[in-house]
């Protein structure tokens, strides 16, 4: 019996389907974050596909072993049916997660302990200053599996709710349809809003390793949940608004879009000036009043750090919160003597790293719990 051709996007899409029918909650979304990823990393690499599918289409670990059932039948089988034994995962050593470009193939006769973390885990915990090409590519595949959630602010609006407080009006109302007979207690609760986050990308030359996962990070934000309460500004020797290039869909164009926006790339870098600008323009509209300002730079400045430590003085009095992400604050040995950051921290309500996709993932964390 001759067999069918296939294109790769229908073996993918039917490996996803299947995936989907054996359990496992895939979403549109994570289907297109699959198809991405292999993009990627390539349909030729067996073990790059896998870990793939597992990173994009699984949400927890009591999906893994389904994943792995189906994998194992989907691309391993020989006689046509799922196997019973739940395979195990392709085995990973710890040079291939280190460096996945294929420079050393461990061949030198001494058996290399199989890694505890996958290679996607790996890649999560790097700093992306040390990223080859490749390992850069298949990060940005992962920005999509960043779960993003708004911080929520009550407003002074109510809306009827099964428990909270009393609303005498809706409850007087339900007696008069009633003709004045007694009628059953209408209760009420304020309304809920996402709470307005705003990003200033720090895109000066210190900051230029950084720059593109910043903004890829800003940009997975703007267009998350709530996408039209995210603002992104880039901080350099000038104050630029992005937000428009960055609810773009594609990230790429997004970026793209973002450079052709921005007139200062990896130039000097002047914080007081701009975030006075951005204060003197956008906080007397009330852009940053009672938002979530999240501020992502290694502090070096080039101006006066006293009035860096004003201006922050000035946004911490108008924000709700005031988070400053460092990508060298998660590094060994790191202290924060630089002028510029010792201004700051006085004002600032977290003070976090910015270096992996592991911290961009804890960022969004604090910033929905905000």
């Amino acid at each position: 019996m001759t067999a069918v051709a296939h294109a790769p996007e229908e073996v993918l899409l039917g490996f996803a389907r299947a995936v989907g029918a054996s359990g496992v909650p895939v979403t549109p979304d994570r289907a297109q974050s699959f198809l991405d990823a292999v993009a990627l990393v390539g349909l030729g690499d067996r073990r790059a596909t896998y870990w793939a599918g597992r990173a994009t289409l699984c949400s927890g670990p009591d999906d893994l072993p389904r994943y792995d059932q189906v994998f194992d039948a989907w691309f391993n089988r020989r006689e046509g049916l799922p196997r019973t034994r739940v395979s195990e995962p392709p085995p990973v050593s710890a040079t291939a997660m280190v460096d996945d470009s294929g420079e050393g193939d461990g061949s030198g006769g001494t058996e290399l302990a199989s890694a505890a973390a996958s290679a996607v885990e790996v890649l999560r915990h790097r700093d992306v200053a040390g990223l080859s090409a490749a390992d850069k590519r298949r990060l940005d595949a992962l920005f999509g599996t960043l779960q993003v959630r708004l911080p929520a602010r009550t407003t002074a609006r109510h809306e009827p709710w099964r428990r909270g407080s009393v609303d005498g009006s809706g409850t007087l109302r339900r007696s008069l349809r009633q003709l004045g007979e007694p009628a059953p207690i209408a209760w009420r609760r304020r309304r809920s809003r996402a709470r307005r986050v705003v990003l200033l990308v720090d895109v000066s030359g210190s900051m230029s390793e950084y720059a593109d996962a910043l903004l890829r990070l800003a940009h997975r934000l703007s267009t998350g949940a709530g996408a039209g309460s995210v603002e992104v500004f880039t901080l350099g020797t000038r104050l630029t608004r992005i937000s428009r290039a960055m609810r773009l869909r594609d990230p790429e164009r997004a970026i793209v879009a973002a450079g052709e926006t921005v007139p200062d790339w990896s130039g000097g870098t002047r914080l007081g000036e701009t975030l006075r600008g951005f204060l003197d323009r956008w906080g007397a509209r009330g852009l940053a009043r009672g938002a979530v300002v999240v501020v992502m730079s290694d502090g070096w400045e080039r101006g006066d750090p006293r009035l860096l430590g004003e201006q922050m003085a000035r946004l911490h009095r108008l924000a709700h919160t005031v988070v400053w992400v460092n990508p060298h604050r998660g590094k060994a040995g790191y202290q924060p003597l630089q002028q510029g950051v010792q201004a700051v921290l006085p004002h600032v309500d977290h003070f976090l790293a910015g270096h992996s996709l592991a911290t961009f993932s804890a960022l969004l964390e604090v910033i929905a719990d905000a």
